[in-house]
């Protein structure tokens, strides 16, 4: 059902780009960028005295420190070990949060409040192709090397020191906004910080209006869905994992609780990796670049496993540099193939299902999976993530992803009739 997911594609109220996506992606590096993620992520909404217990007994990271005004890149497993998914969590007040994201952990995190003797009310603002009303709030985000000074320009003055992950207040257009600091579209440690800010949407016109005002002289660029989702591939985000919940006995009662329209019966898994077992897409934090974020300070569920797995060897997030001229070759086929045309490469940004997985090969050996793929002028190649097995996770290492799917193709409405091929590329160990 995955593979052959009778969903069209993703759909969302978010134009793929304002003016062109090469000036766009540029931009974060250059000047700064800014984007409306009004529209396109669930917000699930958790309030009550259990609401940190449940966080805590739920996901993977330490909560030693978590209160108002902090924030995390939650991790959720079943209790196998294995990811659910992840979500931005949001520490508004002491029993208040909000889970911002792809709908999968959040769901999770829900039906365990609803059936495991929580007291914490859940209420959910899907996104907006989902959602027969408005959305509750706004939420835009800026970043670029010039982003600090117009955030302090509009915010009147200097705005108050924040940490990495951490949330302050500022005012916008006499507006009281709240603004997380992170570095997602941009390298970590560069000059390209970044800030989420977010507030009613009743006064997201005027925010926007005042911030697109601000940054006039500071080559302010108001960019589309294209770059937000390249760049952030350059960062190294590798979207999400399958939901290890579609098997076994330890998520049966999820799987009987969850509504069948629900993000988990719309996913689609695409690419050349393939396997009759629906196991074999699962993967662990430590497979999929999250190690870092398993703590073993608390209890939550998969601990046991995860505690069995830390010592193993795992696979290590790579980025693939693809090889200039395999690229050019699959365009030109993709165009003038005819009935051996491999499949297209959509310029800038290759995804076609909502988990993405190319085999990666040395010669006929399967050594690891790639995800989301894109082209962007600051790379100035095709690229993706990838997680490769640690012995060939090696600086410099050629490597062959195996592009486009078996048979002619899945029946996904949105992948043609085509032949695989391979494309050569380097292995980089950072951005």
């Amino acid at each position: 059902m995955l593979r052959d997911s009778p969903h069209g594609p993703y759909k969302m109220k978010y134009p793929p780009v304002h003016s062109n996506w090469q000036d766009e992606q540029e931009a974060v590096r250059k000047t700064a960028v800014i984007f409306d993620q009004s529209h396109h992520m669930t917000d699930v909404t958790l309030r009550g005295p259990d609401v940190t217990r449940l966080l805590s007994e739920t996901g993977t990271n330490s909560f030693a420190t978590y209160g108002r005004d902090k924030a995390k890149h939650l991790v959720v497993c079943n209790p196998d070990g294995l990811m659910i998914g992840t979500t931005v969590l949001f520490g508004m007040e002491k029993e208040e949060a909000r889970l911002v994201g792809p709908a999968g952990a959040a769901n999770w995190i829900q039906f365990q409040a609803e059936t495991g003797g929580y007291d914490a009310e859940v209420t959910r603002d899907e996104r907006t192709e989902d959602n027969d009303g408005s959305r509750e709030l706004y939420r835009f985000e800026i970043g670029g090397p010039a982003a600090w000074d117009i955030l302090e320009k509009v915010n009147g003055g200097p705005l108050p020191p924040v940490k990495f992950f951490t949330m302050t207040e500022l005012t916008i257009a006499g507006h009281r906004v709240r603004g997380l600091f992170h570095t997602v579209i941009g390298t970590p440690g560069s000059d390209s910080k970044g800030m989420e800010i977010f507030g009613p949407s009743a006064e997201g016109p005027a925010v926007l209006d005042a911030l697109l005002r601000a940054g006039d002289e500071f080559g302010l660029v108001r960019a589309g869905g294209l770059a937000y989702y390249t760049g952030s591939i350059e960062t190294g985000y590798p979207a999400q994992p399958t939901p290890a919940i579609y098997s076994g006995e330890s998520t049966k009662a999820y799987r009987e609780w969850l509504p069948g329209d629900w993000y988990e019966g719309k996913l689609s898994i695409g690419g050349s990796y393939r396997s009759e077992d629906v196991e074999d897409y699962y993967v662990s934090p430590y497979d999929f670049g999250y190690g870092h974020l398993v703590r073993f300070d608390h209890d939550f569920i998969g601990r046991a496993a995860l505690e069995a797995q830390a010592d193993r060897p795992h696979r290590r997030k790579v980025w693939l540099i693809w090889d200039d001229d395999d690229v050019i070759r699959v365009h030109r086929s993709s165009l003038f193939g005819g009935a051996q045309r491999a499949k297209s490469l959509e310029t800038p940004l290759g995804r076609y299902a909502r988990v993405q997985a190319d085999a990666v090969l040395v010669g006929d050996r399967l050594v690891g999976i790639s995800t989301m793929c894109a082209y962007t002028v600051n790379f100035g190649h095709w690229f993706s993530v990838g997680f490769l097995d640690e012995a060939d996770a090696v600086e410099g290492a050629e490597v062959t992803v195996l592009w486009g799917e078996e048979d002619g193709g899945t029946s996904k409405r949105n992948v043609e009739s085509h032949v695989q091929t391979t494309i050569r590329a380097r292995v980089r160990l950072s951005p």
